[in-house]
């Protein structure tokens, strides 16, 4: 593995019969817990904490004091910040990010926020970062929301929740997008002691001021796992083990285990805190169609796979992936043609139609994206390619290049 200039060249290379991984804590559940633990005066001990880029600019924005807060690449700490300087009473805060970052979407966190009281202004284009945020108490205590939109809009109103006066019932109107996430935060939420209780597509949360001192351990991340999964589908490996992982999982990536056991042949099992990664013999590979619509993180990492084993397939569920780091639809039907893979796309369906005579060397661009970096990168096991810009992967997974290194030969 070379890097010049911003390209990494990735020869190709085999998977180790044998390795093991430690993968950082999750940045869902870090992001998550960084909020509430300064919301709560700082009472929680998060063990594991991730050492993405995302969460290391989260935990600054929320130790800074300046009026000027830049999150560059952050999607999170956008949304969940927004809500978080909203209900900080008193205190002026000017939220701003990249030039991707302000065309992120962002209004409707804001419509719901400004509709229980809070004061924010766009400060460019209406709708989108960077705003103007006067924190202030807010004490509505009722609001909907469109269930089909971001969950982090969602999980955003329900970390401020348990500190407004009056709590908050969250009502969701149509179809939940990315539930997993969005029960993630309920349940990491009532770990902690807050009491929310679900009625249909209602969740009540209830007020609660003081939090008891009390450790957190966060789970190891299972959208970074993903990548080895597909190493592990593609390669020959015998066995792979990931640490630290548990069986009963608040991430809905951990549906991966399902997903790579029925579509790729790959077989998890857990031995204490890890998980242990093996190919069933002669597993009968068929074209599939799946619906990700509660998992879109891992749509780039399947649909790579399934390319590699030249499989045809149909990924529904993907709108969310339009406003992602990148258009990630897009992103992913223009890498992929490189490798002679064809497909036809919607605003939220990803198809791959035939296969043509792969490229010498294609160069895979990234976008300013962590996942299309990751997700590209098993293709090495097939032939050698280059990756623009590796140094994305800091944004969720600083180490995967090296990690990426250890299992390979």
């Amino acid at each position: 593995m070379q890097n010049t200039d911003s390209i990494l060249k990735l020869n190709k290379r085999t998977v180790k019969e044998k390795a093991r991984i430690n993968i950082a804590g999750s940045k869902s559940e870090s992001n998550r817990l960084l909020i509430l633990n300064a919301l709560y005066l700082h009472t929680i001990q998060i063990d594991n904490l991730s050492d993405a880029e995302d969460t290391q600019l989260l935990e600054k924005a929320l130790k800074s004091s300046e009026i000027l807060i830049h999150i560059h690449h952050a999607g999170t700490a956008m949304r969940f910040l927004t809500a978080y300087y909203s209900i900080q009473e008193g205190r002026e805060t000017i939220l701003t990010g990249s030039e991707r970052m302000k065309q992120r979407p962002i209004g409707i966190l804001v419509k719901s926020l400004r509709e229980l009281g809070a004061d924010i202004h766009y400060l460019e284009e209406e709708g989108f970062p960077p705003l103007k945020i006067i924190g202030k108490k807010l004490t509505k205590d009722r609001i909907a929301i469109a269930a089909n939109t971001s969950s982090q809009y969602i999980s955003a109103l329900l970390l401020i929740a348990p500190k407004l006066p009056n709590g908050l019932t969250i009502e969701l109107t149509g179809t939940i997008t990315s539930l997993p996430y969005l029960m993630m935060t309920v349940e990491m939420m009532r770990t902690l002691g807050i009491q929310i209780d679900q009625i249909g597509n209602q969740f009540i949360v209830h007020p609660f001021l003081k939090m008891q001192s009390q450790k957190f351990v966060v789970e190891s991340d299972w959208s970074s796992a993903s990548y080895f999964y597909s190493l592990a589908a593609i390669g020959e490996i015998h066995q792979l083990a990931l640490t630290a992982f548990k069986e009963n999982s608040l991430q809905g990536d951990s549906n991966l285990i399902e997903i790579y056991r029925t579509i790729f042949g790959v077989e998890t099992k857990f031995h204490e805190n890890e998980i242990q990664l093996t190919k069933i013999p002669d597993f009968p590979l068929q074209d599939f169609e799946l619906n990700l619509n509660a998992t879109p993180d891992i749509a780039q990492t399947i649909v790579v796979t399934a390319a590699a084993l030249g499989l045809k397939c149909k990924l529904t569920g993907l709108k969310t992936l339009k406003i992602k780091e990148t258009d990630r639809i897009q992103a992913l039907q223009n890498e992929l043609e490189k490798f002679g893979v064809q497909t036809k796309t919607t605003d939220s369906t990803l198809e791959i139609t035939s296969f043509e005579k792969i490229a010498e060397n294609p160069r895979v661009k990234t976008y300013h994206d962590h996942r299309m970096a990751m997700s590209f990168a098993p293709l090495a096991l097939l032939q050698d390619l280059e990756i623009e810009e590796p140094e994305v992967v800091e944004k969720s997974y600083p180490n995967f290049w090296a990690d990426f290194d250890s299992i390979t030969l």
